[in-house]
């Protein structure tokens, strides 16, 4: 006869809706679409970053610098330096504001709106790959919990 302290202890299963499982799930899918994505943008030699900001600005047409960092939730500085880096590819322009000599406005270029959308094609391409394993119900549920947890 054996007592239960001579036993191994035996790990607990995992609880496949834990908080631990859902984190390692979420990071192994956040993980597949930033290699994706990286795979997707080089050829193009922008990076996430500079999509954020390139798509943001096509979206808003025209901002400050200043909103285009409120918006990327980055520092002024390091949106500085990514609205340097498309300007240096000719994907965006910078131009004064008209309403305030001193603001800068920033504004995507027909080289970048053309990049833009030849990215888009391309990323959704790369996109449904991983979502397209989803039904169409499925598909909304999770833009629906992935917002919920965003906000």
């Amino acid at each position: 006869m054996t007592s239960d302290r001579d036993e191994p202890a035996r790990p607990e299963p995992a609880d496949p809706a834990g908080d631990d499982a859902l984190s390692e799930a979420l990071t192994a899918v956040a993980r597949q679409l930033r290699d994706r994505s990286a795979e997707t943008l080089a050829p193009w030699d922008i990076t996430p970053a500079h999509l954020r900001a390139l798509r943001t600005l096509a979206r808003h047409e025209t901002m400050r610098l200043s909103e285009l960092s409120d918006h990327l939730q980055i520092a002024p500085r390091t949106a500085t330096e990514v609205v340097d880096a498309l300007q240096a590819q000719d994907l965006v322009r910078r131009r004064a504001d008209p309403a305030d000599r001193r603001a800068i406005l920033v504004e995507v270029t027909e080289r970048g709106a053309a990049m833009l959308a030849e990215i888009r094609a391309t990323r959704g391409t790369q996109a449904s790959r991983i979502f397209g394993r989803l039904g169409p119900a499925e598909r909304t549920e999770l833009a629906r919990i992935l917002s919920k947890l965003r906000n």
